[in-house]
């Protein structure tokens, strides 16, 4: 259980923070990026979360949690005796039920969609707006996991994550305008025209 009885340490003001295994790293290096940026999708889905209602309402606050163990998964870096990045009781890594509960998500959403025939704008209704945001932080935090991931080694169930939770804040996007009808369709080249 995490007890929080002061809330600043002093041990940042050089520019390092800790990680989950006691290593100190740069608060500008990779890994504090992609988890500053996970930290950042979480709060936009809070927003998003404050205009839903029911199971949509209950997914994103699950969603909530996974990117606090996505954060957890992202700050344990693996060590030299030969670790894998299976979890352990001291251990929290994304597993492949996340992933796997996103994918029956998506497809849950996705059976009540129509198909498109034109991208979208980010919109609609403001519950939609709201999660397209969510779409698009998600979206830079696996940028920002992927550009880690090439610098070191990375959980590729954390990586599987956050590329099928952006997926699924797009159909959900799509669901809570109106399952797509309040969807708004992009018109190429519409300023153009006239």
């Amino acid at each position: 259980m995490v007890k929080l009885n002061k809330i600043y340490t002093r041990t940042g003001d050089s520019g390092t923070t800790g990680l989950v295994d006691g290593s100190r790293v740069g608060k500008q290096d990779a890994r504090m990026e992609a988890i500053g940026s996970v930290d950042e999708a979480n709060c936009a889905i809070g927003l998003a979360v404050l205009a839903l209602e029911g199971g949509h309402r209950a997914s994103l606050l699950r969603v909530q949690n996974d990117l606090f163990d996505l954060g957890a998964d992202l700050a344990t870096p693996l060590g030299t005796l030969g670790e894998d990045f299976t979890p352990s009781p001291m251990t929290l890594r994304i597993i492949p039920e996340q992933v796997a509960w996103l994918e029956q998500a998506i497809d849950a959403i996705n059976e009540n969609l129509a198909p498109l025939t034109s991208f979208i704008l980010p919109g609609g209704t403001e519950a939609g707006a709201r999660v397209h945001i969510a779409r698009a932080s998600v979206r830079r935090a696996e940028r920002a996991c992927v550009a880690l991931a090439a610098e070191v080694p990375v959980n590729p169930q954390a990586l599987a994550y956050i590329n099928r939770l952006s997926d699924y804040l797009f159909v959900l996007g799509r669901a809570v305008n109106d399952d797509g009808a309040a969807d708004v369709l992009w018109v190429p080249g519409a300023s153009r025209q006239g």
